[in-house]
């Protein structure tokens, strides 16, 4: 660890900064995340827009765009060497580009693994380490891949869990810890050994912790204790909760504690409108549901930020048990309440994409890009006479653009830029104790290349502000469950039955009526309307208004796949035979491979806690597209299979789903090979 001049930092003012004590910081701290990232000596900041595909370069003393560089396809983050060498993720394009400081055009694009994300670079500045959401040879794992930044060569490739995304270095580069964006946990590395690293642990207990069984509910206001709730529905019980869409790690400058922003989910039966209660009017099926329940506000979904200590041999997380709203008795409440609520009813907080913490380690900015807001809040406690509002850990809410996904702050802890990626602007925030505010115009970095339909489309999809789309009460965007456009790997608990989130990036969706699972939706826009104004809280929906949301998700990307490619090896091409011989191109057929009709093969839950409602099992399922589908676990309407292959196994002899009681396991094998070609 390295000391820097905390006497001369504490004596300018910083952003939210109320009192500084001299302390150590990490040479593993970053201050920035997402799509920014400033040069060493702040004089310019680096803005990627993933649209534009292009690295756009601002001189922050005259704050005019002084250049632009173009590099990969959908490029997806940045970050800075001690060198003032920039390095960016192009997630469209399998590769890392690399900008020397002062230079318009890239030195250097580096083939890495599939859908590139997180980087970081080693407090030596030898090491480039990039997060990879999937492998070219698997679309059921990702890796991490070193580059060593003096050859601009691949030193090494370590696969992971599935889906991890973002990466914070720890103990000055000797570990890592990475973050798993579906399963919303984090995965230990060690890389004490340059040349051999190794996965240390592949999880935590997170999802444990914050689901422990109540014996008793605490008031989130009192010390009192109250009575356990009583469920008017008799399938309910205690709310448990998932995390997901773990996106970002950042450390903490001392390197004591790491923070992971997180959408919580309910994974319990929604027993009706507002857990089994009769609707009233106004009332929503995703209102109510928030960890801690109406004290929170909020819905089904709700924004998160789990905290971990570092000082163990892999990350722990100290979190709060979600039902009863307060750290267990052997933690102390030296961390933000693990449910970020917003502190105004009138503004909600929704979509948390980015975080950094400022230089004197008090304070954390969360960019939150369904709401269109950055969080100021403390990192280190709970509560306290600056803050609002005591169910709220949250300082100050700050107004930016729309659809917000990074941020970087100043050294000197004066200045913050946010990037606002559907507006394509850069927003600069200035001011401290509280009163943190936008200074002067947005910087705009580009223009729109999405249609005016599809980007006026996206503001909606992402919006937990539009009344169109949600009310306060609720707050939740399309977004919240169709992660990126795509899916969450997560099974809802509806009253019809469980429901797992289908993938909508690149699946024709808007041309595959009738829609929902059940099928009982024949118009794109009685479907839309209904789940915005029945689940989300929000209106009925116009034709423009439905034009507009069908016109973006059309426009959502494929979503990357390793196994595509021409022509086909003998393995896939075995598979394709077998697809036709098993007659799964009975269903799966066209171009969007599904013929829209409903089925049953044999998947319906019959029993147990949440089975499917009988209407459904008499309609049978609509047919899913397979678009895409190797990235798309888990499978079935109810999440039950993980895998492929499983999914094939499961009711082989039966020939409900497909003529696949012939099928070898070879042959399953061959066929789960050409299906992930999809």
């Amino acid at each position: 660890m390295r000391r820097q001049g905390w006497a001369a930092l504490c004596a300018v003012t910083t952003l939210v900064l109320s009192g500084c004590k001299e302390r150590e910081v990490a040479g593993t701290w970053s201050n920035a995340s997402g799509s920014v990232a400033l040069s060493r000596d702040d004089s310019l900041l680096y803005v990627v827009d993933a649209d534009n595909g292009l690295l756009a370069v601002v001189d922050t003393a005259r704050r005019e765009k002084v250049s632009e560089v173009r590099v990969g396809s959908r490029p997806e983050r940045v970050a800075v060497g001690v060198d003032d060498t920039v390095y960016v993720t192009n997630r469209g394009g399998r590769s890392v580009s690399v900008i020397r400081k002062g230079d318009a055009v890239e030195a250097a694009r580096i083939p890495v693994g599939v859908e590139p994300t997180g980087l970081a670079v080693s407090p030596d500045g030898s090491t480039l380490y990039v997060v990879n959401s999937a492998t070219h040879q698997s679309a059921a794992r990702g890796s991490l891949t070193a580059i060593d930044t003096g050859t601009l060569t691949v030193r090494w490739e370590l696969p992971l869990g599935e889906e991890p995304r973002g990466i914070a270095l720890l103990e000055d580069g000797r570990k890592a810890a990475v973050s798993l964006f579906r399963q919303g946990d984090v995965v230990t590395v060690d890389l004490s050994d340059a040349n051999k690293p190794k996965v240390m642990r592949d999880g935590t207990d997170l999802n444990t912790k914050a689901n422990r069984p109540p014996s008793s509910v605490s008031s989130p206001l009192a010390d009192e204790v109250i009575d356990p709730p009583q469920f008017p529905d008799s399938r309910q019980g205690p709310r448990t909760f998932r995390a997901r869409g773990m996106v970002d790690l950042l450390s903490a400058p001392d390197g004591r504690r790491l923070f992971a922003p997180v959408l919580w989910s309910r994974e319990d039966p929604l027993g009706g409108p507002v857990d089994g209660r009769d609707p009233n009017p106004g009332d929503s099926m995703y209102g109510g549901g928030t960890p801690c329940g109406a004290a929170a506000g909020g819905g089904v979904v709700a924004a998160g930020l789990v905290t971990f200590d570092t000082e163990d041999e892999a990350p722990r997380p100290v979190v709060d048990d979600l039902d009863e709203c307060k750290p267990p008795p052997e933690e102390k409440p030296d961390y933000p309440t693990s449910l970020i609520a917003s502190p105004s009813f009138k503004a909600p907080l929704q979509g948390p994409a980015a975080a950094v913490v400022d230089p004197t380690g008090a304070w954390l900015f969360l960019v939150n890009q369904d709401s269109n807001n950055v969080a100021i809040l403390p990192s280190w406690r709970r509560t306290g006479s600056d803050l609002p509002n005591e169910s709220s850990p949250v300082r100050q809410l700050v107004d930016v653009g729309a659809g917000p996904n990074g941020i970087a702050l100043t050294r000197d802890g004066r200045k913050a830029y946010v990037y606002n990626a559907f507006d394509h602007t850069v927003s600069t925030l200035v001011g401290g104790a509280g009163d943190i505010r936008e200074e002067g115009t947005r910087l705009v970095i580009a223009g729109d290349t999405l249609s005016p339909l599809a980007a006026e489309g996206r503001r909606l999809f992402f919006s937990a502000v539009d009344p169109r789309m949600t009310s306060p009460s609720v707050a939740v965007s399309c977004a919240s469950c169709h992660l990126e456009g795509r899916e969450d790997g997560h099974v809802w608990g509806f009253p019809d039955g469980p429901r797992q989130t289908p993938s909508l990036a690149g699946r024709m969706t808007t041309a595959t009526a009738p829609f929902h699972w059940s099928g009982e939706f024949s118009a794109l826009g009685d479907f839309m309307s209904a789940t915005v104004k029945d689940r989300m809280g929000g209106q009925e929906l116009d034709a423009d208004t439905v034009a507009k949301l069908g016109a973006f998700i059309d426009a959502i990307p494929a979503t990357d796949n390793p196994s595509r490619g021409e022509p086909l090896t003998a393995a896939q091409a075995r598979g394709a035979s077998l697809f036709k011989q098993a007659k799964c191109d009975t269903c799966h057929t066209g171009t969007a491979l599904t013929n829209n009709t409903n089925a049953d093969v044999g998947t319906f839950v019959l029993s147990g806690v949440l089975p499917d409602a009988a209407a459904v099992v008499r309609s049978g399922l609509n047919t899913p597209s397979l678009l895409g589908v190797g990235r798309t676990a888990p499978y079935l309407h109810d999440g039950s299979a993980p895998s492929l292959r499983a999914r094939l196994l499961n009711g082989r002899e039966t020939n409900q789903h497909g003529m696949t009681a012939g099928l070898s396991d070879a042959d399953v094998d061959d066929l789960v090979a050409y299906l992930e070609t999809l």
